[in-house]
């Protein structure tokens, strides 16, 4: 399958380079086509990894996957453009996260909104499905660096797209029973919502490998 990514961070080359190791095509995305982030990633990636422009991903991808971070996610996107994504699934792992120079984390937008509802209304033709965004990029494509069962979280509105991404997660490592659909992409509004706590947890154990983990009472 071709998988576009948006972005060309941590996030972003992380899961570009799980994708081709399960033998799927991608085109790592950046504002310009001489991104050195990206080209010495597509170097390093061999025949199955591109670099080119945000347009230029949108245009290969059959999956999309948005890994800027949030405050600049529709920016992003707009360059991508609404045309090339019209109709496919876009995978939204971004967070809106603020950081004020004091280290305080605040989020924008938040609570009544959410940077997953606000790409879903700007590109109503394109079907997005939260997830992966309340975790560690390693644990994105590697469950298994925290040991015992725990989840991760998909929200959207179309039924389809996130079994789509489902399929995704499971190729990744996540058993079905893992994956918790929390309804419609407003559900997008919680789950952001965690990353202040998910920041302090970091501070609190001193590393990323660490994930929520629930258990419904029978």
């Amino acid at each position: 399958m071709r998988f576009a990514i948006i972005g060309t961070g941590a996030v972003g080359r992380t899961l570009a380079a799980k994708l081709i190791s399960l033998g799927h095509h991608v085109t790592l995305g950046s504002r310009t086509r001489d991104n050195a982030a990206a080209t010495e990633w597509a170097q390093q990636a061999g025949p199955y990894g591109h670099a080119g422009t945000f347009a230029d991903a949108a245009e290969f991808g059959e999956l999309v996957i948005n890994a800027t971070a949030g405050t600049v996610s529709l920016q992003a996107l707009r360059l991508a453009g609404a045309d090339r994504l019209a109709g496919k699934v876009l995978i939204d792992v971004s967070n809106p996260l603020v950081f004020a120079p004091d280290g305080e984390v605040t989020l924008d937008p938040v609570n009544t909104d959410s940077i997953g509802e606000q790409i879903q209304r700007e590109f109503p033709d394109t079907r997005v499905v939260k997830a992966l965004n309340t975790l560690s990029a390693q644990l994105m494509v590697d469950p298994g660096r925290v040991p015992g069962e725990h989840n991760v979280f998909i929200a959207g509105d179309d039924l389809e797209a996130k079994a789509q991404v489902r399929t995704v997660l499971e190729q990744f490592g996540w058993p079905a029973a893992a994956v918790i659909d929390l309804g419609g992409i407003t559900a997008a509004r919680c789950t952001e919502m965690l990353m202040p706590f998910w920041l302090t947890m970091m501070r609190h154990v001193g590393h990323t490998d660490f994930n929520y983990s629930f258990k419904i009472a029978e």
